[in-house]
């Protein structure tokens, strides 16, 4: 059905007069809002993300009007171009629904990382896997689901306890991105009062129904894991410590529920729990990213990376492990850029250096979808700034060598110099963050036999580019891609317990005066070799 035909079709069916009917595309999903009434809850239903909370603010929530008509407001006008404006684009927060409406919402055309490796631990044959998971049998009956609850995305996976096969999965966006893209805005939006845990409730029951369907009845057990922000908001408990220095919420450990207590479509009194965190914002997604990596198994130091919002990080061994989250920011989710925009259709993911190094042209984009571009995401911010570096159109300063200010990448996208700073902050956060806690174990990265980066940002950014920037410091042959390190180690905690792990010692980098200075000087980037 075309937008006119849909139009048509909208203008003329029968429908109370209260009612409007809004079509969302590219998925062709159909809903009804009161008329005058904002498009923030229906289009939050179906999945769309309100980055700054629904304030108009950060240009994160744009959709374009295909037919039909929505007024220009304030935030628009503020927020947007005259070019978008006139394409059609508007702040779907800020618009209200006065008449039936064909909106573009590109925000789903979005992989979500999970893992549906096998877990190794159970093969007959591997005693001794099992004897570094740890010391507890692993369980040889029935079913269980895993769930690596995320600020933005949720995976979950069904598994057979006998062999730790996955037998499906299911992904999600966070239903709770209505209230902000970040934690803290998560936070905030809690303690104004509204009701954040219900709707995450709710969306992980109907994931584990679609998950368990037929065999509901032998699901013995759903393992959850998470941020602290997303462990406490899931569990109904006060996130007020978390909203202030120096962050040290007073309920970490494991919360379990049944099946019964979440009105979920399990057995009665199948177990629910959401493992521990460690520390801070350090949470259990951390916690199972230790023991699916092996911090623990040997003397070498390794370390584990998440580059997200948060930017949590862990480096260890056998005799002890160190953890921090270093308050990143959303610049490496391009939330905080300009043109940013999640990885979905139209978004810059790569960006290649040509031959004509000193051009402007030489830049060679991959857009997601093939389509022309129409922002940039958090791979493609990273491989834009260290083509400019090493083009020279970029300096060490994060100054724009022209002095214009305005850094091309591919028409119409462009980095603005504040872009570029944002990504200087983030980066500086990681690499600061990571100095320190080698210093805290006395090492320096000669020492590290590996650098694991975990999460989607971490699976999809090129090496090359995060060593040219300075997010990361060490030889390229230690940096490995490790996928969704969170999901893996959530099957690990489930199917064999959490292992005899070493003492973890949270460092609070907000309350820590040398991590400042560290900040400080990782600011810069690398100078040119």
């Amino acid at each position: 059905m075309s937008s006119d035909q849909f139009s048509s079709t909208a203008s003329s069916a029968p429908s109370s007069s209260d009612r409007v009917r809004i079509r969302l595309e590219p998925l062709a999903v159909e809903l009804e809002l009161p008329r005058g009434g904002s498009l923030v809850a229906g289009l939050a239903a179906h999945g769309f993300e309100f980055p700054c909370g629904g304030v108009g603010e950060c240009g994160g929530c744009q959709v374009r009007v295909l037919s039909g008509s929505l007024a220009v407001t304030e935030a628009d006008a503020a927020t947007l171009t005259a070019e978008r404006l006139a394409q059609g684009w508007r702040l779907a927060c800020r618009a209200r629904a006065g008449e039936p409406l064909v909106l573009e919402c590109g925000q789903w055309h979005m992989e979500i990382l999970s893992d549906t490796a096998p877990c190794p631990i159970l093969s007959v044959s591997a005693t001794a896997d099992a004897e570094r998971v740890g010391e507890t049998k692993v369980k040889r009956h029935n079913l269980g689901v895993v769930i690596d609850l995320g600020t933005t995305t949720i995976a979950a996976q069904l598994i057979d306890a006998a062999t730790g096969d996955v037998l499906g999965v299911e992904t999600a966006l966070n239903p709770q991105a209505a209230f902000g893209s970040d934690v803290m805005s998560r936070v905030r939006a809690a303690l104004e009062g509204k009701d954040l845990t219900a709707p995450i409730r709710a969306a992980l029951g109907e994931i584990v129904a679609r998950l368990a369907r037929e065999r509901a009845p032998q699901v013995a057990e759903v393992l959850l894991v998470g941020n602290t922000v997303m462990h406490h908001l899931f569990c109904g408990l006060d996130v007020e410590p978390l909203s202030h220095v120096p962050f040290a919420p007073p309920h970490l450990g494991e919360q379990r529920f049944t099946a019964r207590d979440l009105g979920w479509k399990l057995k009665a009194d199948c177990t629910v729990r959401f493992a521990r965190c460690i520390g801070g914002f350090v949470g259990s997604d951390i916690l199972a990213g230790i023991v699916a990596v092996g911090i623990a198994r040997g003397d070498d130091l390794i370390a584990l990376v998440d580059l997200g919002t948060n930017g949590e990080i862990a480096i260890g061994n056998r005799h002890g492990i160190v953890c921090a989250s270093t308050a990143a920011g959303p610049a490496f989710e391009a939330g905080s850029i300009q043109m940013g925009m999640r990885a979905v259709t139209g978004a810059i993911a790569y960006v290649a250096l040509g031959e004509d190094a000193l051009s402007g042209s030489a830049l060679r984009p991959t857009v997601i979808g093939d389509v022309r571009p129409r922002g940039i995401c958090g791979s493609g911010l990273v491989d834009a700034v260290a083509a400019g570096l090493r083009s020279g159109a970029i300096l060490a300063n994060g100054r724009v060598a022209d002095g214009s200010k305005i850094f091309p990448v591919a028409p119409p996208v462009v980095l603005y110099q504040s872009d570029i700073r944002e990504l200087q902050l983030a980066k500086g956060a990681i690499a600061g963050g990571f100095r320190l806690l080698l210093k805290r174990l006395n090492a320096d990265v000669s020492a590290l036999g590996a650098i694991h980066l975990a999460g989607a940002f971490g699976n999809y950014i090129q090496i090359e580019s995060a060593l040219r920037i300075g997010l990361l410091e060490a030889p390229h042959a230690i940096i490995h891609a490790a996928g969704n390190t969170a999901l893996r180690g959530a099957k690990l905690l489930h199917l064999g317990g959490e292992p005899a792990l070493p003492l973890i010692e949270h460092v609070n980098l907000a309350a820590d005066a040398a991590f400042q200075d560290e900040f400080a000087a990782c600011m810069s980037f690398p100078e040119p070799e």
